[in-house]
């Protein structure tokens, strides 16, 4: 879950070389596939607060690729045009957005799963008109003692009833969760049975790895694991955390300062082969950009 701030690194190979901005590619379901990282390049930023000059704030952060909200993250508010779409869709800096914490695609209440189709649609258009490569949503839970297979299907008809009207304009990036024993994406084993259903409708993966960490997942060769099982990791939430291995707990820590070794976190970076986005606490986030420059820059 976003909480701040953003970094930059260069391509590896000449250190004033641009790196391309991200292209969607057209998957064959007719939705939009997750973009695939250029070789050779390692962007890294992190979640803005500055939602109103979001590149600005890059700029200063030196971001390579920052994400942002498009509209009030607790509220079903449908986003507004942004001031600075020019400015953003024209900037070097890449742009992921990130959904509404209120979303919950799975839900089995059509009072929350109607909504959170609608919002989903209108914050992916939004994120198109911006020229971002993504919109990241959570995967979501269904009520203590319900199927949780039923949740996953729901994820299923997401992507089926926007293909009739065409598909998403941007990739949809599946978040995995911290905690929830009913949950889509705690779990890889509920990942793995989410993507059976939701995989060949294009829908791209976010790694968190306090979300992991805090929901029982080895953080050791984790990208192996969910690359086999997704196929792909399209953004990776770079996160310690202040809890303990599968505390369920959702509490994000700078790099060095939580319950998580960093060079675990480095590791994820050098492997995942995907955009990294920092979503750490903003007073010790240069630390942050310091550290993964010397490990992974």
């Amino acid at each position: 879950m976003p909480m701040t701030a953003n970094a930059g690194l260069e391509a590896e190979d000449n250190e004033n070389t641009v790196a391309p901005a991200f292209t969607p590619a057209i998957a064959s379901t007719g939705m939009v596939a997750a973009p695939t990282p250029y070789p050779g390049y390692m962007r890294i930023g992190a979640h803005v607060r500055q939602d109103e000059d979001p590149i600005g704030y890059g700029e200063r952060l030196g971001a390579d690729v920052i994400q942002m909200f498009l509209t009030d993250p607790q509220k079903w508010e449908k986003p507004p045009a942004h001031p600075r779409t020019d400015e953003i869709r024209d900037s070097p800096i890449d742009v992921v957005v990130h959904s509404s914490y209120v979303i919950n695609v799975a839900s089995l209440n059509n009072r929350l799963r109607m909504p959170s189709r609608n919002a989903v649609a209108q914050q992916a258009q939004a994120a198109a008109d911006i020229g971002a490569f993504g919109l990241v949503v959570h995967g979501g839970h269904v009520r203590d003692g319900e199927d949780v297979n039923a949740g996953i299907v729901n994820w299923r008809k997401l992507f089926e009833r926007q293909a009739d009207k065409g598909g998403f304009p941007v990739p949809i990036l599946i978040e995995n969760t911290a905690g929830g024993d009913f949950a889509m994406a705690r779990h890889f084993d509920a990942i793995d049975r989410l993507w059976q259903e939701v995989g060949d409708f294009g829908a791209g993966f976010c790694l968190d790895t306090c979300h992991a960490w805090a929901g029982g997942e080895d953080l050791v060769g984790v990208v192996e694991r969910i690359k086999a099982i997704t196929g792909r990791i399209d953004l990776v939430h770079l996160n310690n955390s202040r809890d303990e291995f599968d505390s369920a707990r959702d509490r994000h820590a700078n790099l060095a300062d939580g319950t998580i070794d960093p060079e675990l976190l480095a590791e994820v970076v050098r492997t995942a082969g995907a955009p990294v986005v920092l979503e750490t606490p903003e007073d010790g986030l240069a630390d942050d950009l310091a550290y993964l420059r010397e490990t992974v820059g």
